[in-house]
């Protein structure tokens, strides 16, 4: 008759270390797709603030009260003057685990307002 005793024990080891990896790349997951969400949101912030016409650091301090920690922001113009448009770019790295840090990027385009400045 054969001992089976330290089977379960192994199995055991194998399940929780493979559903411990899986929750944590859920968890993963989940926040790179929160910090994506607030790439978005500070783009878009930045572009209505650029459209309403506010100064340059003006539209970055939108961009920085929504957007990840760390993050790039570009803030260009182009087009004529009858119809010029922003442009808000927000980049952020996402950290993940080993070599998976994932570059983030989200980009809004507002047309400046009539009467608005031309700073931004």
């Amino acid at each position: 008759m054969r001992d089976d005793s330290g089977y379960v024990t192994a199995e055991l080891a194998v399940a929780l270390s493979t559903l411990v990896f899986v929750v944590g790349v859920l968890l993963w997951g989940i926040v790179l797709g929160a910090t994506q969400i607030q790439c978005v949101d500070g783009a878009r912030v930045g572009a209505r603030a650029a459209a309403r016409g506010e100064p340059t650091e003006a539209v970055r301090d939108a961009v920085r009260s929504v957007a990840p920690e760390n993050s790039d922001i570009a803030i260009s113009t182009e087009g004529r003057s009858g119809a010029r448009k922003v442009r808000v770019t927000v980049r952020a790295g996402m950290d993940g685990p080993g070599p998976l840090t994932l570059p983030l990027e989200a980009e809004a385009v507002g047309f400046l307002e009539p009467g608005a400045g031309a700073d931004p």
